[in-house]
């Protein structure tokens, strides 16, 4: 790549609809560059990219990308045997991974990595609306829409950057933190990684990373936690006081939570987060003492975490009413349906739960099989879908009904997607708590699922 800023270049994605990608390609745009993309089917977010000025096409069509293109930016998630990539490969073209790019446009600033098999998306957009809210200032790169701004990038004259550092194909390992934070080290991406042991190496390399003088602030209690690198390292925890980083005093109150923060001795008090889920109060447990760090003050950070609205699709309320709470999520992980479940079972206790779970890739459910069934029996009742396959062909006896058959709830269904909305509505109840989660592509029953409900 052109290290030229004033150098306008031609920029093309493979793969473009990707929340990591979508947020690159707007930061080409916002600096001049001439960008478009492909990806395999149209999204909200991929309209939106097409609504700010960036051309997507979605069939693999060497009509219609660009013949010169300077730069030519892939995710690992597209097949190998893709016409454009294999066109492109063949004529010789630079082509950069997703994580190359982002270390190239990180390389000079001070940057603020956040990774971790779940939580990492949460805190990061914590973090960088912290930053913006209290006009630090901060280029943000995340991996989900932030509410507050709907939209995962945004740019500010301050060479800070706020990246999610994402575990997956290693590519955390492009960057290069002044501080980082690590939530958690669970199993995940074993496709890649091949065993758990070889996962935590990377988060190991990872936090070896960080810059001379850098801050590592880390989960209280990770496996292998003593083995994280970094010149400084703090701890963080929601409630265990042996943590440098902890909150305390906390009650509940109007659906979200408030509390004070420890870091190292120092309280900072009368903190409200507007938003459900205990695992939120650990998260910006974390976000808070990245800002503390930063020497931003009590009071602005109060007021940043009491207008956080929260990131699209992580614990987001669809429908809020005294009869009927519907909340759709991105967990795709045991650990991460746990937290999810546990929570809104909390905030709701007496709500009937009913969980719409759509298993993420054949690898991910043979590996946590028994994680999943444990985990979705803590609903009252579970729906499945078909597994959603994303970059993965199928594998013999790797199925829903598989998992299906491993659940020790009393009510539990098996459903074509398609189905689902009907089923939604004709076993709607009252005091019923709706839990739609998954990665794949359920997220498009939402609208329709709060439609049908609300008729």
């Amino acid at each position: 790549m052109s290290t030229d800023a004033n150098k306008k270049e031609v920029i093309y994605f493979i793969g473009i609809g990707g929340i990591g990608m979508s947020a690159l390609a707007r930061y080409f745009k916002f600096h001049g560059n001439q960008v478009s993309g492909y990806d395999k089917t149209a999204t909200v977010l991929t309209k939106q990219l097409e609504a700010e000025g960036i051309e997507v096409h979605y069939e693999e069509n060497l009509e219609l990308i660009p013949k010169q293109p300077d730069v030519i930016v892939y995710t690992p998630a597209i097949p190998a045997a893709h016409k454009e990539l294999q066109y492109y490969k063949e004529q010789g073209f630079q082509l950069l991974k997703r994580s190359e790019v982002l270390g190239y446009i990180t390389n000079k600033a001070f940057n603020i990595c956040v990774a971790g098999t779940h939580g990492k998306t949460t805190t990061t957009t914590m973090v960088a609306h912290i930053l913006r809210d209290s006009e630090y200032g901060c280029n943000a790169f995340l991996g989900g829409i932030a509410a507050n701004y709907n939209s995962n990038y945004w740019s500010n004259e301050r060479n800070v950057c706020v990246v999610e550092a994402d575990e997956y194909d290693r590519s955390f390992l492009k960057l290069s933190p002044d501080i980082a934070i690590i939530t958690a080290m669970d199993p995940d991406h074993l496709d890649i990684y091949g065993t758990p042991e070889a996962m935590e190496e990377s988060f190991i390399e990872f936090s070896s990373k960080l810059k001379k003088d850098g801050l590592l602030i880390s989960k209280y209690g990770l496996k292998r936690g003593a083995e994280l690198k970094g010149p400084h390292h703090w701890t963080y925890h929601r409630e265990d006081s042996r943590a440098d980083v902890y909150s305390k005093n906390r009650t509940l109150e109007q659906g979200g939570y408030r509390f004070d923060v420890v870091i190292n001795g120092t309280e900072i008090t009368d903190i409200y987060l507007p938003m459900g889920g205990l695992h939120n109060v650990e998260n910006v447990t974390a976000a808070i003492a990245v800002a503390h760090f930063l020497g931003i003050t009590d009071e602005k950070i109060r007021v940043a975490v009491s207008s956080f609205k929260g990131v699209k699709r992580r614990f987001e309320y669809i429908i809020r009413t005294e009869e009927l709470v519907v909340v759709d999520d991105y967990a795709h992980h045991p650990e991460e349906l746990h937290a999810l479940i546990s929570s809104a079972k909390n905030l709701f206790p007496d709500y009937t739960c009913t969980v719409l779970f759509q298993p993420h890739l054949f690898t991910r459910t043979r590996d946590f099989i028994d994680g999943f069934a444990s985990v979705l029996s803590e609903a009252d009742e579970t729906v499945l879908l078909p597994i959603y396959p994303a970059r993965e062909l199928p594998i013999e006896g790797v199925t829903s009904d598989w998992l299906l058959s491993k659940l020790t709830n009393k009510q539990h269904f098996l459903l074509e997607k398609n189905a689902a909305v009907e089923w939604v509505k004709k076993n709607k109840k009252e005091k019923q708590l709706i839990i739609i989660a998954g990665a794949g592509d359920i997220d498009t029953l939402v609208l329709p699922i709060k439609e049908a409900l609300e008729a």
